[in-house]
């Protein structure tokens, strides 16, 4: 494959040119430079963030030879950033692949990246599994940032809060992020340290069914059908100028079920009620076999029924790092006024 690889590797580099240079004028350096799903390599993903260059493979292990091969390619193109190779084939795309004391070394070591002007923390190699900025959502950042200033804003399963960093920075006058897992909101506080912001995010600990129950006014009892609820914290009906809404594809826990396919009503129904009249909503569905459109009506249908219609839809599109043989991208972003 290796062979193979490298005119792979150069159209894809090509193919890029515009792009970069607009990424270099919007002080980004974190990008994709291989996807490989639809440009001759499936499995295989090629990502630079900031000084680091990401490969990892989910189908198949990288050989030796075809390792070498990508770290020459891009030593040429991009010369000197340190790689790091993350072999994710293995059951639930978990990294299986040993590294050496000082690859290891590499990959452990904090680095910082820069989007848009906004500085992440990034690291190859950490107690998770994704890398801590999902490049394809940076489009969905950028309208953010068009969005934000003077606003509030609501980050909803936020991860590492790169949203709710962009908005910040972009000078919104009111940020809050909700995730349940405590190292991905450490991370977002990390990176929130790394730049100036006119206002401190605020970062939620919780489940986020009963925080944005509570928010919208619907709020969240603390027994459901006879079962206490774990301890969740208390928050205030409010809403917002602007709400991200970005779940998972499926999660499970004692407050509800995360259904991208089956229910996204269940989530989008809160997050419109706290968005505030005038509003705009900003939905995201990673589900490759959703339907765009369908989905889209459904949440039109979903706003209609709870008194909240959508007055326009603007479609976000991942920028062209993530190429699309048909223009179905697998991550839909919807801007929804409502």
């Amino acid at each position: 494959m290796s062979a193979t690889l490298i005119p792979l590797l150069q159209q894809a580099f090509e193919a890029r040119s515009a792009l970069l240079a607009q990424l270099q004028a919007e002080q980004t350096n974190a990008y994709r430079l291989f996807h490989g799903s639809v440009e001759g390599a499936s499995g295989l993903t090629i990502d630079r963030y900031g000084d680091l260059l990401l490969v990892q493979s989910f189908h198949t292990a990288l050989s030796p030879a075809e390792l070498d091969a990508i770290e020459s390619f891009y030593a040429g193109v991009q010369p000197g950033l340190t790689v790091v190779y993350n072999d994710r084939s293995a059951g639930n795309s978990r990294i299986c692949n040993p590294l050496d004391e000082a690859k290891l070394e590499a990959a452990m070591l904090p680095r910082e990246m820069q989007e848009l002007g906004v500085n992440y923390r990034i690291q190859a190699r950490h107690a998770g599994q994704d890398p801590w900025l999902f490049l394809d959502l940076r489009a969905g950042r950028r309208r953010v940032m068009q969005e934000a200033a003077g606003k509030s804003v609501l980050n909803l399963f936020a991860y590492t809060c790169g949203v709710g960093i962009a908005a910040a920075k972009a000078g919104a006058r009111h940020v809050i992020n909700v995730d349940f897992a405590e190292t991905a909101l450490a991370v977002g506080k990390e990176s929130a340290r790394l730049n100036t912001l006119a206002t401190r995010p605020r970062f939620v600990h919780s489940d986020v069914f009963p925080a944005v129950r509570q928010l919208s006014g619907i709020g969240q009892a603390q027994m459901v059908r006879g079962k206490r609820m774990p301890p969740f914290p208390k928050l205030e009906a409010q809403q917002f100028d602007l709400v991200f809404l970005d779940p998972p594809r499926y999660a499970k826990s004692l407050f509800g079920v995360v259904d991208l396919v089956n229910d996204y009503s269940a989530l989008f129904k809160p997050a419109l009620l706290a968005t505030a009249p005038g509003g705009a909503l900003i939905c995201c569905n990673n589900v490759a076999e959703v339907d765009g459109e369908a989905w889209l009506d459904q949440l039109q249908r979903s706003a209609a029924k709870a008194g909240r219609p959508v007055q326009s839809v603007e479609w976000i599109v991942p920028d062209a790092d993530f190429p699309s043989h048909d223009g179905k991208h697998p991550l839909k972003m919807v801007l929804l006024r409502v």
